[in-house]
Parts: structure tokens; sequence; C-alpha cells
């Protein structure tokens, strides 16, 4: 049995407008953390280790091209619509996570996975 645990990593390449460094970036978590009423608009968070990026110095991942590239590869990968991703404004970036907008087919997908994992959850579980 393999126990290797290969850690979710998006790359920076320095292009963004509040960072030059290249750098791996560990993801710790993604989460949903906000949807209108009508589930056509959110946020999306994507939590990073602040260890190793430190905003202060660092800058902002916020606009880096090919950090966006890799997380919507990712998400596209793993049944989430990857395109209907993209940066939300710079006020509303973090000091551990980098803030983006989602649409409604994201918003879609997203909710169906967590109710699978859910329902798989509850199944696990049964006595």
């Amino acid at each position: 049995m393999n126990n290797d645990f290969k850690p979710l990593v998006f790359r920076t390449n320095g292009s963004g407008l509040w960072s030059e460094r290249s750098a791996e970036v560990k993801v710790l978590h993604l989460s949903l953390h906000y949807t209108n009423e009508s589930c056509t608009f959110g946020e999306l968070r994507v939590y990073f280790d602040s260890w190793a990026w430190d905003v202060r110095t660092d800058g902002f991942i916020y606009t880096d091209k090919h950090w966006l590239k890799d997380l919507r590869k990712y998400l596209n990968e793993n049944g989430l619509a990857g395109n209907d991703v993209s940066y939300s404004e710079y006020g509303m970036q973090g000091r551990n996570f980098v803030s983006l907008d989602v649409g409604e087919l994201f918003i879609k997908e997203w909710n169906e996975m967590q109710a699978q994992r859910k329902g798989f959850h509850e199944e696990f579980h049964k006595e």
C-alpha cells in the first residue's frame, strides 16, 4: 500500500500585479465562502500555507496568471467548472487565502459534489 501523500500545489510565475515571486504554493483547502440567494454568484476562497507564502513580503497571489491556470486545471480535472472562476477584487484578498468570484455553473457543481460527499459519509457511518 502506498501511503505517500502529495500535497496540492499551484505555482506562481511572478506575472501578477502584486507579486513578482515565482514559487510553488501549497494549498490547504478550498471553501465556497459565499453565494447569493439565487446561487448565481459566489466567492471561492483558496487557503494556502502562509508560512511558505507571506503576503507581507511576497505580495498577493491575486492576478498571477499561472496560479489561476493551475487552479482552473485542478478544478476541471475534479468535476468543477474551472472556467467559471476568476479573481475577485483586490480588497477581498486575505493574508492566507486567495479570493475568487464563481458563477452559477461552478456553484451548481460544487453543491452537487458536496451532496454526494455527504451521502457517502452518511452511508459509510451507518450501523
